[in-house]
């Protein structure tokens, strides 16, 4: 007896159904073999090391790597450490220069490069090599045009009857000399964030407004800026992140013996100090915690902000 067309019907529909749920299973089994060395670098890399982290910050570290918990001690003896609070000033200033100052400047550089100039290839070279070069190379780079005994920023000043100053050992001066540094080695990276963002507003936009008559500065205020806000906003949070972070110059340019020192050392640097120089890990531990707080809530805070001035559309 042959089956009726109806029951045809709903095996070769279920032979479908079961065929793509197959399929389906085997797409999320090879989509979580694909993401697997990811997700483990992540727990091993990251998220293991900050629990570890967060669990020492309640510890006291002694000799021979032993430690015991002493509860909130560490984050008690955070509201009495001068040396924190000058570490947040610095940290603070160093921000201030260098976020608002070192987008303006990219931003500048890459409207700059992003015209129809003779060797604009070159330039964009130029300005990015101090990304893919070193930072310790950076640093004594400019260790030595810093030099106040035979450093070329001095000798140039000489030929105008200025005596130049202790660039890295004036405690009043040293810390801007860094912020100096980080703004010209971090110009390039940003510049080609923000090349690509300008590269991808629609020419379109630009011809409508000329014909409208709006000259280059109505349109950078009007159409550039608010097109490129959602690159700024990016540029804004990673340079943001990145300059609480910052340590590698103090560390390669500043004397552990200088005067300036504990008017340039940041937060990062502290920590570095506790948990590798004073064998102090429980109370470095908290220091990373602390600052791990800090940037999340100006994080939130930036991604509650955006929605005031930062155009998708």
């Amino acid at each position: 007896m042959e089956p009726l067309p109806l029951q045809v019907e709903t095996k070769r529909k279920l032979h479908v159904l079961s065929y793509a749920s197959t399929k389906k299973r085997s797409d999320y089994l090879w989509a979580y073999i694909m993401i697997a060395p990811t997700m483990i670098g992540l727990f091993v890399f990251y998220l293991w090391p900050m629990l570890q982290t967060f669990y020492f910050s309640f510890t006291e570290w002694g000799a021979f790597g032993t430690y015991e918990w002493i509860g909130l001690k560490n984050y008690t003896r955070m509201l009495s450490d001068v040396n924190l609070l000058q570490s947040f000033k610095n940290t603070g200033i160093y921000i201030l220069f260098t976020v608002p100052l070192g987008i303006f400047l990219s931003i500048l550089v890459a409207v700059l490069l992003n015209q129809k100039i003779k060797g604009t290839t070159i330039y964009r070279t130029l300005y990015f090599l101090p990304v893919i070069t070193m930072p310790a190379a950076i640093a004594m780079v400019w260790k030595w045009l810093y030099n106040s005994d035979f450093g070329l920023l001095n000798y140039l000043l000489s030929f105008i009857g200025i005596e130049g100053p202790q660039w890295l050992t004036n405690p009043n001066i040293a810390l801007y000399s860094i912020i100096a540094v980080a703004i010209w080695s971090g110009i390039g990276y940003n510049m080609v964030i923000f090349l690509s963002g300008l590269q991808g507003i629609p020419k379109t936009y630009y011809e409508a407004a000329e014909m409208d008559g709006a000259g280059p500065v109505t349109m950078f205020f009007k159409i550039t800026l608010p097109l490129l806000s959602p690159v700024i906003f990016f540029v804004s949070i990673m340079s943001l992140i990145g300059a609480f972070q910052f340590f590698d110059l103090i560390f390669m340019m500043i004397s552990k013996s200088s005067t300036a020192l504990e008017n340039t050392q940041s937060i990062v640097y502290l920590f570095y100090q506790h948990a590798f120089v004073l064998n102090d890990k429980g109370y470095a531990a908290a220091i990373a915690v602390l600052l791990l707080v800090v940037i999340l809530i100006i994080t939130v805070i930036q991604m509650a902000l955006q929605k005031k001035w930062v155009h998708y559309d």
